[in-house]
C-alpha cells in the first residue's frame, strides 16, 4: 500500500534526512518548508531520483490558513495521510530570559507548538478511525532540551520543547484506541544549520566534550529512530519519548 507522510521542515536537516529516508523504506513523502523552496526542491529530486515519490509543499506552520491549504494540496495529490513528523522548529539567538522579548516568545511557541499542535490535529482529523481514517503514526520532534533546560542560552525553545512533550503525552493517549501511535524523538546535540541560526554555528563541537559519546550527532541517525516510530515495527508503541542524544 501507498503510505503518504508529510515531514514539515523538510527542506534541510533533521527533516531532509528524514524525508530521504523514509522515502528509501517506501513511503510518498511530502517535503514541506517555509520560504527555501530550492532547497525543498533538492530533497525531492533525491528522492525521485532513487525512484521514490515526492512533492514539495509550501507552508508557514505557525500560519493555521497555510497549514490547511497545504493538508488540502497533499490530499488532493498524495491521497490519504499515514504519517506526520512535527519537525518544523527555530531557534533564537542565544540569550538570557531576561534579556528575551514577548515578540520572541511568541514567535517561538507559535512554530515550535502551535505549528505541531494544529499539524497534528489535521493530520488526526484524516488517520482517526474516529473520522474514518485508517489509522497512522504522528513523530513529533522535541529536544533533549526540554530535560536539561537549556539555560542561558535557548530557554525558551527548551520550555517550547516541554510542552511538546506534554502535548505527546496527552495526544498519544487520546487517539491510541484510533488506530493512531503519538511519539516523540528528542535529539541533542546533532550537526544541523540550527545552531548558526542561533548564532552559535560551532556549538556542537563546542559542548560534545559534555557528552558521555564524546561527539554529537548527525540528522541521519536522528532520522533511523523516527522512520522506526513511523513504521509497522513500531506498531505498540505509543506515548513514547526516545532520546538521540549520545547518553547527554
Amino acid at each position: 500500500m501507498n503510505k503518504v507522510l508529510l515531514v514539515t521542515g523538510g527542506s534541510r536537516g533533521i527533516g531532509a534526512a528524514t524525508a530521504l529516508l523514509a522515502a528509501a523504506q517506501g513511503w510518498t513523502v511530502a517535503v514541506n518548508y517555509t520560504a527555501n523552496s530550492l532547497a525543498a526542491d533538492e530533497v525531492v529530486r533525491q528522492i525521485r531520483n532513487t525512484g521514490g515519490n515526492a512533492i514539495a509543499v509550501q507552508a508557514d506552520v505557525a500560519d493555521e490558513a497555510q497549514v490547511m491549504r497545504m493538508y488540502e494540496h497533499i490530499d488532493a495529490k498524495l491521497g490519504p495521510l499515514h504519517g506526520l513528523v512535527n519537525n518544523a522548529g527555530v531557534v533564537d539567538v542565544a540569550a538570557r530570559v531576561d534579556e528575551m522579548s514577548v515578540a520572541r516568545f511568541k514567535r517561538m511557541f507559535d512554530i515550535n507548538v502551535i505549528g505541531s499542535m494544529v499539524c497534528a490535529r489535521e493530520a488526526v482529523r484524516r488517520m482517526s478511525t474516529r473520522h474514518g481514517g485508517e489509522g497512522g503514526s504522528i513523530v513529533n520532534v522535541s529536544s533533549a532540551a526540554s530535560r536539561l533546560g537549556s539555560p542561558s542560552q535557548y530557554v525558551d525553545y527548551a520550555s517550547a520543547k516541554g510542552a511538546i512533550d506534554a502535548f505527546t503525552l496527552g495526544l498519544a493517549k487520546e487517539v491510541a484506541a484510533e488506530g493512531v501511535r503519538v511519539n516523540a524523538v528528542r535529539p541533542g546535540l546533532i550537526d544541523t544549520d540550527i545552531h548558526a541560526s542561533g548564532g552559535l554555528p560551532n556549538r556542537v563541537k563546542d559542548l560534545q566534550h559534555l557528552v558521555p559519546a564524546q561527539r554529537g550527532g548527525t540528522p541521519q541517525e536522528v532520522a533511523q529512530a523516527i522512520v522506526w516510530l513511523l513504521s509497522d515495527a513500531a506498531s505498540y508503541t505509543t506515548m513514547s519519548f526516545l532520546d538521540v542524544s549520545g547518553g547527554r
